[in-house]
């Protein structure tokens, strides 16, 4: 929303004071979201070691399932990350938002059954992460591309 400082308008004013709230609205509802899902991995991992046989031996499917709201965890805190820098410098880092979607695919394929997943969908899940990870990687050389350096200045 850069720009939108120096206009002078006040119903533009009341409209981006509006957004900021929203946004802090957000932050909140995001930090009570990753506390919860903190106690759910915690109270999920508790049941699956106490109902084990033998005690404290958790099976594959088990951990998938820890790993996978583990990931989701991770993924909301990122997504706070992403709110809190908007907050901070009003603009969106691309990087951060694929870093981000880059994770949530990732989780999707830890806990993906391969054994029930049509190979389309495996092939369509690759394409997906080789594209967000060849952008990402573009967005990195961009922006050490625009670094300074000494024969630079």
């Amino acid at each position: 929303m850069a720009g939108l400082d120096e206009c002078n308008d006040p119903m533009m004013k009341v409209l981006r004071q509006g957004i900021r709230l929203a946004v802090r609205a957000l932050a909140i509802f995001m930090t009570l979201l990753i506390l919860v899902g903190t106690i759910d991995v915690g109270w999920t991992l508790y049941e699956k070691m106490i109902q084990a046989r033998p005690l404290f031996i958790l099976s594959i499917s088990d951990i998938l399932a820890t790993f996978g709201a583990f990931m989701v965890v991770l993924i909301a805190i990122e997504i706070f990350i992403n709110i809190t820098m908007y907050l901070r410098d009003d603009i969106i880092h691309v990087k951060i938002v694929m870093a981000t979607a880059i994770m949530a695919i990732a989780r999707k394929i830890i806990i993906l059954d391969f054994k029930q997943t049509e190979p389309g969908f495996v092939w369509a899940t690759a394409a997906v992460i080789l594209a967000a990870s060849v952008g990402y990687w573009l967005l990195s050389k961009c922006e050490s591309d625009q670094k300074p350096t000494p024969e630079n200045k």
